[in-house]
């Protein structure tokens, strides 16, 4: 902390960029003119270099005033957010809470359809949280965990959300060329994800191996995560292993195209996970009913991939 000036003068410096005069800048911050000259001084010297040009009026800000200004106003801005959060959150923990999943299902799944729970519980707030290992956990301040699997987990209380399957999806105009051949996916650029083999999810191998499929011969291209695969496939890049979650909302709009005998299902749904805790809260409940109903909702709607 040694490194940076005492946040006093950082306040004050912001004032008077933002409001372009000491004196509107001193009403705001409830201090005398004089005292925002003085700290707008010892900011000067603790950094060596002048923030605002004194030779033409009103001054300006130098160079080094400007870069200045964008730090503080970023770095005071995040501050801000930071303590309303955490202000809000002290104030309705009761109504708050915290859900952990995959970036894809974050993404294209769960967020989309967020709205719909407000809708049901106004007062409620969810954070999402998709961590980097994309293994959804149950860790310090985390209430529910969506996961994919055989299921269900053991924790207290789990429920359904709807069952998954994969099948091939790329462009329109690639997959109507394919012409529902599965077997020349052999000679297609596909698109892999590179995931942990303990988090359970098939990928390309194990699809052809179910297919009776014999292994692809053509180039491939491997992404961190679905959300950069999926962004490929848009990009006509290759041939996805697909997944309901994901893209089903992309197949809806006719974004993407799948190969609809492709269709698998390896036996696995998400599931949603709620921590055991000695006083289940009441906002935990609802959140579970809730995405019971969403998935059930979504099990119904049909289409591709369904």
């Amino acid at each position: 902390m040694s490194r940076l000036p005492p946040l006093r003068l950082l306040i004050a410096f912001d004032a008077v960029h933002r409001l372009g005069s000491m004196r509107l800048a001193s009403a705001e911050l409830n201090v005398t003119r004089p005292a925002v000259s003085q700290s707008i001084r010892a900011l000067e010297d603790w950094l060596g270099a002048p923030l605002f040009d004194r030779s033409v009026k009103p001054a300006r800000p130098t160079d080094a005033g400007e870069r200045l200004a964008r730090a503080t106003q970023s770095g005071l801005g995040q501050i801000a957010s930071a303590i309303e959060d955490i202000r809000a959150s002290a104030g309705h923990a009761d109504r708050h809470i915290t859900v952990s999943c995959t970036i894809g299902m974050a993404t294209y799944w769960l967020m989309p359809r967020l709205s719909a729970f407000y809708a049901r519980v106004p007062d409620a707030m969810v954070s999402v949280q998709a961590p980097p290992s994309d293994m959804p956990a149950f860790s310090a301040g985390i209430d529910v965990a969506l996961r994919f699997g055989p299921g269900p987990w053991q924790e207290s209380d789990t429920v359904r959300v709807f069952e998954e399957c994969a099948c091939p999806v790329g462009q329109p105009e690639r997959i109507k060329a394919l012409n529902g051949d599965l077997a020349a996916l052999s000679t297609q650029p596909l698109i892999h994800v590179r995931t942990p083999a303990a988090n359970g999810w098939p990928g390309w191998k194990e699809y052809l191996a179910a297919k009776g499929l014999r292994n692809p011969i053509g180039p491939t291209l491997t992404f961190d995560n679905y959300v950069q695969a999926t962004q490929a496939a848009l990009d006509g890049k290759g041939i996805l292993l697909g997944w309901r979650s994901i893209n089903a909302g992309i197949l809806s709009e006719g974004r993407l195209a799948a190969i609809e005998q492709g269709i698998h299902k390896f036996g696995s749904s998400y599931w949603a996970s709620a921590i055991a805790t000695p006083n289940p809260r009441p906002l935990v409940r609802e959140f579970l009913d809730w995405i019971r109903d969403a998935g059930s909702d979504f099990d119904r709607s049909g289409g591709m991939m369904s």
